[in-house]
């Protein structure tokens, strides 16, 4: 999942053109890459941070709900069963286990309303971006934003190539 070369073409263009735009939309690369290196210092995870925001010198990442560690927790462990996975497609709900479908559902509809703003903290950087949680949102079908998963949960490294992808 975090793995940028095993993407499959499209979603790597898909990564590629989202990460330059948010960049572009924040004042530069640096200004992103800064953000995500404040986000990956944030202890235990940057979601589960009380005031729903995090600042770097140049950018900051809001948004509108307290997440606990629980449904951060359930989401580490959908992306571990699906770490090595090329389909970023993936549906969340196939899971054969009843309780952890029904944790994995809960945790949908926790997130679901969730919408993170990334603005510059200096207005003339430019006009920021915004994205959510899920992808796709249906009764027997949820996506993860590919977005949300590499700004959270991949490394810089991910970010630096998806940046580069030509």
């Amino acid at each position: 999942m975090c793995n940028f070369n095993k993407q499959n073409e499209e979603t790597k263009m898909l990564i590629h053109l989202f990460m330059k735009k948010a960049a572009q939309n924040v004042g530069g690369t640096n200004f992103l890459l800064g953000l995500l290196e404040a986000m990956k210092s944030h202890k235990p995870h940057p979601l589960t941070s009380r005031g729903c925001q995090i600042a770097s010198n140049n950018t900051i990442i809001k948004w509108n709900k307290t997440v606990f560690k629980d449904k951060v927790d359930v989401l580490e462990e959908i992306l571990a069963l699906h770490r090595s996975s090329e389909n970023p497609d993936f549906n969340i709900l196939t899971h054969d286990n009843a309780k952890k479908r029904k944790n994995i559902l809960n945790m949908v509809r926790t997130l679901t309303p969730l919408e993170f703003v990334v603005t510059p903290q200096n207005p003339n950087d430019g006009a920021g971006f915004n994205f959510k949680v899920f992808e796709e949102v249906k009764d027997d079908s949820v996506k993860l934003n590919p977005i949300f998963i590499a700004i959270f949960f991949c490394s810089i490294e991910f970010t630096k190539k998806a940046l580069k992808y030509e």
